[in-house]
């Protein structure tokens, strides 16, 4: 029975934010992701950028996974760097690492590489066009994955430099990064700038969450706007094959398919601990 330990690397203010708007908690999202695919593995939730966190001893997991988070890598505050050395110590003693958003940025600072604010701004709802580099299309991980494809997103930020051992494997039109595996000291981190564990209706959520971003940015025109789009995410969710929502936000079987949706996870999760 594998253990596995999940980073949930949103401050407690920022927990409590998601909380008032609906959204599930990122580790509880990441928590039943996994059990999804591995019912039997024990999964224990960590809150990373808290003050108390506390891990005694992270050889004791077979594996970590780290969420998003709305913390910003860069940013010199104790609840970013504690977080970076927990990635370090991960490297070091060779644990096996996946996660989402954060995960990418906090990984490829750990290992020596820089993250910036994206000049491109923000990427909010469903990243288009991700496509494979040749080295994603050759890797397991994405084995049954379409060269290019649709994923859920929510960030502001993207990788500027890579550490050495890094490798992308997909990017898209406003992050060249979308996914990378990176082999720093004895371990291996794959993660994704996207994000797996997410459905319409935690989209929704965190229309309501990012609410004065989206309009500032321009992502909505206004707060009517806002409405309609948290109202359609909904919808979706609760009706995945309506033909006329599909084509209204523009979503294929990529996001709304669990399968699909969640198909480096699954991959992930096949090579590391291989059924039995």
């Amino acid at each position: 029975m594998p253990r596995f330990l999940v980073l949930d690397a949103y401050d407690r203010p920022a927990r409590d934010k998601l909380q008032a708007a609906g959204a599930s908690a990122a580790g509880d999202l990441y928590k039943n992701m996994l059990l999804h695919w591995r019912p039997e593995a024990e999964v224990e939730i960590a809150y990373s950028a808290d003050k108390s966190a506390s891990i005694a001893d992270l050889s004791a997991y077979d594996a970590m996974f780290w969420t998003g988070s709305s913390l910003t890598i860069y940013h010199d505050a104790p609840e970013v760097t504690q977080q970076i050395d927990l990635a370090r110590e991960a490297f070091r003693l060779g644990v096996p690492a996946f996660g989402s958003c954060w995960a990418l940025q906090l990984a490829c600072v750990a290992a020596g590489g820089t993250c910036r604010k994206n000049p491109k701004g923000r990427e909010f709802g469903l990243a288009r066009d991700i496509t494979l580099t040749a080295e994603g299309a050759a890797h397991p991980v994405f084995a049954g994955r379409q060269d290019r494809f649709m994923a859920f997103c929510s960030h502001l930020d993207e990788i500027e430099t890579l550490p050495q051992g890094a490798s992308v494997l997909a990017g898209n039109h406003i992050s060249r990064v979308q996914a990378a595996e990176i082999r720093h000291d004895q371990g291996v981190f794959f993660a994704q700038q996207y994000h797996p564990e997410y459905d319409f209706s935690e989209i929704a959520a965190l229309s309501r969450f990012r609410a004065e971003g989206l309009i500032d940015d321009g992502f909505v025109a206004d707060e009517a706007g806002l409405q309609a789009y948290i109202a359609d995410c909904q919808a979706l969710s609760d009706n995945p094959r309506d033909a006329d929502l599909r084509a209204g936000l523009q979503a294929d079987d990529a996001v709304l398919e669990q399968k699909v949706r969640q198909n480096e996870v699954s991959n992930w999760l096949d090579l590391t601990f291989p059924k039995r």
